[in-house]
């Protein structure tokens, strides 16, 4: 098993990230709120909890803002 040392600050944000995305597919599987309400509700944080993988993924992985942009700024 390979160990991975994570600070608490990103432990922290990987594990938001996780309950972002299911408290949004739960609230979509639900029936306790008005349906336009569990929707908006429901997208938003699916749509939160997807967006803020990536982000997650790097903390996770070691990349950093530098190794994500260096490609696209090679480019311009």
């Amino acid at each position: 098993m390979k160990r991975l040392d994570l600070s608490l600050p990103e432990f922290a944000f990987v594990v938001m990230t996780r309950a972002a995305l299911g408290a949004g597919v739960a609230l979509l599987a639900a029936d306790k709120l008005r349906r336009a309400r569990r929707r908006s509700v429901g997208w938003t944080l699916v749509a939160l909890g997807a967006l803020t993988t990536i982000p997650a993924v790097m903390a996770v992985f070691g990349l950093g803002l530098k190794t994500w942009w260096a490609p696209v700024s090679r480019v311009a």
